[in-house]
């Protein structure tokens, strides 16, 4: 660019270098030219001229051609604006860039224009831009293909470098857009200037370097790729995998050797190529022998061989010896093995010449439009091919060639790999294809098997910010960064996750629990006082006891006439280890599966048998307070005493225990249930009390009768003799109430199996202190000492 410092005028923009590639674009157009001239069946008896300008790849260069063009004449030798243009259309340009300053610049004179590679997707816009066609897929297509290719690979942390041109702006804000609702996060953007900045340049590659992104989507065209990649191999960053956008995924500029290690791998999708039988032959023609006079061959040989053909040309390059020839090692300009873009450029001057062919054949008021659409052969107007443009279809090489309404052509790419050729130079490889017209999810193809990635690896690169998480965890977010990164978080107890990357854990149902791994459900553990360690040792301890008893009753039994029984009220001792034994067997009913009856009864049968057993008690302690009461003179208490009154007494506590069970019974009755709140990772079953008033008046009432008991044999504790019931009634009393009062707070904080437990250790505890406190002295006296168990040794009243 030249120097605008606004003191001088400027001089005109120079080209500064020669690109055989673009030389050979051009070629191409002659070469179709001249098929078409020789063609007798496409416009016959009409010879196609054609002018060639330089846009030099570069808008403000692109907009000198295009004034020239309008103004017919030379570049250099005109004055701008000075004539009327005998163009009917214009080819290119390669840049979108240029086209969108060129196709500005000829929408007032109504001149189509048919690019061979711009492929911005701003070109869509039919109002903006209602001459504009292009014979190469709109970048729109190559944004979708771009997006799912990232999604297909699953490249999650991707990089976005693109130059600071149109093309790169409307493709990366595709892009952009295509990513949403995907997985993958962009990790940069970085936008490199139009004018080369080699410090800024370094700053995008530090980004490039330190970045957790090994794959790059880079929107440039060869030219502004060549000056970076050198820049690039000199910082030596190797390990980018490289997505290359259609301008450069073919450019055989850098399929030397060279650049293997920094670039072999690269993938991207190149524009569908095509045959063109005559064009390496064509190309071969063009020498210095054959053109001496032309500039631009002259360009051509000293850009190949670094010497000049002519020695007048003022060239500062050695002179050429003439032996020189062209040959496929000039890769940038004799690549026509598979021509791409040198086909977009054969089937856009196809595209002109059909259309004029058709608005030639036109007949008035049979046209595709009506309104003197037809033209005169020596009055053809450019808004008139512009029309026939639009409709026109033709067959080239086996394809279908036309234009959708903005003059889009069918969008198709070939998948480009860059792999390492026999040479040690780059090849490209046609590992896939991307086809819009396919069903949506068929249209990417992609040859996994034969793709060659960066670093010459066949697995495919990882590239993402967070590394998955494994099923029984899930994605944490982390706070101000992009959702790609992520911590991974266990599930909690009683969640799963069974997938990669999940979001949320999912709870387990009702009756079942997360595994260790957290990865599945299984049923959940149920307990109940099973016959374990723990219901073993209770079921031996309540058959220990109900033997006991039975062995006790046994002894009395057959010591029924001694003294030490028959004072002590037998019927009421029978009664008692009667009351007992039922005792020591109703808490075998807590241990086992809980059932319906078996909670009914539970409850039931302990707390009558105990309301019985106390009943008898407080019948004994009774006696021994009247007998205490009646030895002081007037009292006739103990006539109200007797066996009759004994037993309505032991039947009428044991009643009201009884009214009180069946009310609970009829009302809400113990059931069994499922406790999964208190150890949500295991089922308890246990059997619900139903009413908690009424659970609590049984053990009241239990209460209350050992209460009165107490207080009775604590009143009668001195009653003189050698053998005084109350004393013991008081004591076992204080182990019955201490082992209950205990209780209460310790099944209350006990779930489940262990509730039952300690109510079934409370029965046996209470049980054996009644049993060891009322009959182990009478046992004791029976039978280890005999001599005492006489009447007189009890009242106290034996001779010392």
């Amino acid at each position: 660019m030249p120097d605008l410092n606004y003191t001088y005028r400027p001089p005109p923009v120079k080209c500064n270098s020669f690109d055989p590639r673009a030389f050979r674009w051009a070629q191409t157009m002659r070469l179709a030219v001249e098929e078409i001239n020789q063609n007798m069946e496409l416009l016959p008896n009409y010879t196609l001229g054609y002018k060639i300008f330089d846009s030099c790849a570069h808008p403000l260069t692109g907009q000198r051609a295009a004034l020239a063009v309008l103004n017919g004449l030379s570049e250099d030798h005109s004055a701008m604006c000075s004539g009327a243009s005998p163009l009917l259309a214009v080819i290119g340009d390669s840049g979108s860039a240029q086209s969108i300053v060129i196709s500005r610049m000829l929408q007032p004179f109504r001149i189509p224009m048919i690019s061979y590679f711009s492929t911005c997707s701003c070109f869509a816009d039919r109002i903006k831009f209602p001459n504009f066609f292009r014979v190469i897929p709109n970048d729109d297509y190559q944004v979708k293909a771009i997006a799912q290719l990232l999604v297909r690979f699953n490249w999650t942390w991707v990089g976005l470098v693109r130059w600071d041109t149109d093309y790169g702006r409307f493709a990366m804000q595709g892009l952009l857009r295509e990513l949403r609702g995907t997985k993958v996060c962009v990790a940069y953007q970085e936008i490199i200037p139009l004018f080369y900045n080699r410090q800024r340049v370094l700053e995008v590659m530090q980004v490039m370097r330190s970045s957790t992104a090994k794959v790059v989507v880079v929107f440039s065209n060869e030219g502004e790729m060549t000056p970076f990649l050198r820049d690039y191999m000199t910082q030596n960053i190797t390990g980018i995998q490289w997505v290359a956008s259609e301008a450069w995924v073919t450019a055989s500029v850098f399929t030397g050797s060279e650049y293997y290690p920094y670039l072999g791998g690269t993938i991207g999708f190149g524009i569908r190529k095509g045959p063109i039988s005559r064009l390496s032959d064509y190309l071969q023609t063009v020498n210095p022998q054959m053109y001496p006079n032309n500039p631009l061959v002259q360009e051509l040989w000293e850009a190949l061989y670094g010497c000049s053909p002519s020695s007048s040309s003022g060239s500062q390059l050695p002179p050429c010896s003439g032996q020189e020839y062209l040959l496929d090692q000039h890769s940038a300009y004799m690549n026509t093995s598979s021509p791409r873009v040198a086909y977009n450029v054969y089937k856009a001057v196809y595209a002109i010449a059909h259309s004029l062919h058709n608005l030639l054949l036109c007949q008035p008021d049979q046209g595709p439009f009506l309104n003197n659409s037809c033209a005169q052969s020596n009055n053809i107007q450019p808004w008139q091919l512009q029309h026939y443009i639009q409709e026109v279809t033709f067959n080239i090489a086996g394809e279908v060639v036309n234009f959708d309404l903005k003059g889009d052509s069918i969008p198709y790419y070939d998948i480009i790999n860059w792999q390492r050729g026999t040479g040690g130079n780059i090849e490209f490889f046609n590992v896939g294809l991307f086809d819009r017209t396919k069903p949506v999810g068929e249209e990417l193809v992609i040859q996994e098997d034969r793709i060659m990635w960066a670093g010459h690896q066949s697995e495919v690169p990882v590239s993402v910010c967070s590394v998955s998480c494994l099923p029984g965890s899930r994605k944490a977010v982390r706070r101000w960064e992009p959702v790609c990164c992520f911590d991974c978080v266990p599930c909690d107890s009683g969640k799963i996750s069974n997938q990669t990357n999940s979001i949320e854990c999912t709870f387990c149902p009702e009756d079942f629990w997360s595994n260790k791994e957290r990865t599945a459900c299984t049923p959940k553990k149920i307990e109940f006082l099973a016959y374990d360690s723990l219901g073993i040792a209770l079921t031996v301890i309540s058959i220990v006891g109900a033997c006991l008893t039975i062995a006790v009753i046994t002894v009395f039994f057959h010591h029924r006439n001694t003294a030490i029984v028959r004072v002590n009220n037998s019927e009421l001792s029978f009664f008692i280890l009667f009351a007992l034994t039922l005792c020591f067997l109703c808490s075998l009913v807590f241990i086992g599966e809980p059932t319906a009856w078996s909670c009914m009864l539970r409850h039931t049968a302990f707390s009558i048998t105990f309301s019985l057993c106390i009943s008898c008690i407080l019948g004994k302690t009774l006696v021994v307070w009247a007998a205490f009461t009646a030895t002081r003179p007037g009292d006739n208490i103990m006539k109200w005493l007797g066996h009759k009154q004994q037993r309505a007494i032991i039947f009428s506590c044991t009643l009201v225990q009884v009214i009180i069970c069946a009310a609970w019974l009829i009302d809400a009755p113990p059931y069994p249930s499922r406790n999964t709140q208190y150890e949500r990772s295991k089922i308890i079953l246990e059997c619900s009390v139903g009413s908690r008033l009424a659970f609590w008046c049984v053990l009241g009432y239990i209460g209350l009768q050992a209460g009165l008991c107490f207080i009775l044999a604590f009143l009668a504790r001195k009653l003189p003799g050698n053998f005084n019931e109350a004393k013991f009634i008081t004591f076992s009393m204080l182990i019955f109430c201490a082992v209950w009062l205990a209780f209460i707070p310790a099944y209350i904080s006990s779930p489940g199996n262990y509730a039952d437990a300690v109510e079934s250790f409370a029965i046996l505890a209470s049980s054996f202190g009644l049993l060891f406190c009322l009959f182990a002295p009478k046992c004791y006296v029976i039978l280890l000492k005999p001599e005492k168990n006489t009447k007189q040794h009890l009242m106290g009243k034996e001779n010392k």
